[in-house]
């Protein structure tokens, strides 16, 4: 039977078990060590998996979906709505794309927007909602991608994080940096760059303090009430922490807290979080 619209993400998103009455499938991507191979799906234990990459002193990547692996994420689908990780970090992006093109070119009819996030984790669940509003209040195709494209410019991204080791590991953080992590209790807050990079702004000590300058981050990037979605690696008290004082100053801000899978518990690590949030629109 054929689905009028449908919503692709790769596993970043954290939107896994994400409940909709649109279809929606989240396309996993991959950890691979020396020994074991992790699926980004609804069947990983998160906690042994971040346990284990603790321990882990080997190699370790990370693999995007495969262009099959979105064309079976689209098959049957008259209007595809794609959204990935950032470029940067991945070459999830370029797989849409040419599954995209090999999808089109297979049916002419047929419709597919891919979007490069420019982020990871939370900020991919905004679009994600926004999608799926958008949708449901019966929208075209084209002013979804339209209203999308524009949408992202009023998302952010920040994160808080505790231990850099697997960012330093696949090139993804400075070296230097990654040690500074952990040390004396020193946590990494940043944003998702302009550009889809991870970068850090500040090096508080302990974890109440970081947790004060994540907010800060989140206010001078922009946000003034809108949506927050929290995402932790085994860290739930401090993501409460952190809607506590964004609902403190912003009562009424619609403030939801979830896990990441098994791709962002990668690069969180241990007690990291990452802050998708709404700029001021």
């Amino acid at each position: 039977m054929s689905i009028n619209f449908k919503i692709v993400a790769d596993s970043s998103a954290d939107a896994i078990n994400l409940k909709t009455d649109i279809a929606f499938q989240s396309v996993p991507l991959k950890i691979i060590t020396d020994n074991k191979e992790f699926v980004d799906n609804a069947d990983l234990d998160i906690e042994s998996t971040v346990n284990y990459l603790l321990n882990y002193k080997g190699k370790t990547t990370t693999a995007c979906p495969s262009v099959s692996d979105y064309l079976d994420a689209f098959e049957d689908a008259e209007n595809i709505i794609c959204i990935t990780i950032t470029g940067t970090l991945s070459g999830s992006y370029n797989a849409a794309c040419i599954a995209r093109d090999e999808y089109i070119a297979k049916y002419p009819d047929k419709n597919v927007y891919v979007i490069n996030s420019l982020s990871a984790g939370p900020q991919l669940k905004l679009l994600i909602e926004k999608a799926i509003e958008l949708v449901n209040n019966g929208n075209s195709f084209d002013d979804i991608c339209s209203y999308l494209n524009n949408y992202m410019n009023y998302t952010g991204l920040t994160f808080s994080l505790e231990c850099l080791n697997n960012l330093a590991r696949n090139g993804r953080c400075n070296p230097i940096i990654a040690k500074a992590a952990g040390l004396l209790g020193i946590r990494i807050v940043g944003k998702a760059s302009d550009i889809g990079d991870l970068q850090p702004l500040d090096k508080p000590r302990g974890a109440q303090k970081a947790y004060i300058k994540l907010f800060d981050r989140m206010v001078s990037e922009g946000y003034n009430g809108g949506k927050v979605r929290i995402d932790h690696c085994l860290n739930e008290e401090g993501a409460n922490t952190l809607k506590t004082l964004i609902k403190n100053k912003f009562p009424k801000a619609d403030v939801k807290i979830d896990i990441t899978y098994g791709l962002c518990s990668f690069y969180a690590e241990n007690g990291g979080m990452l802050v998708g949030f709404e700029k001021n629109m």
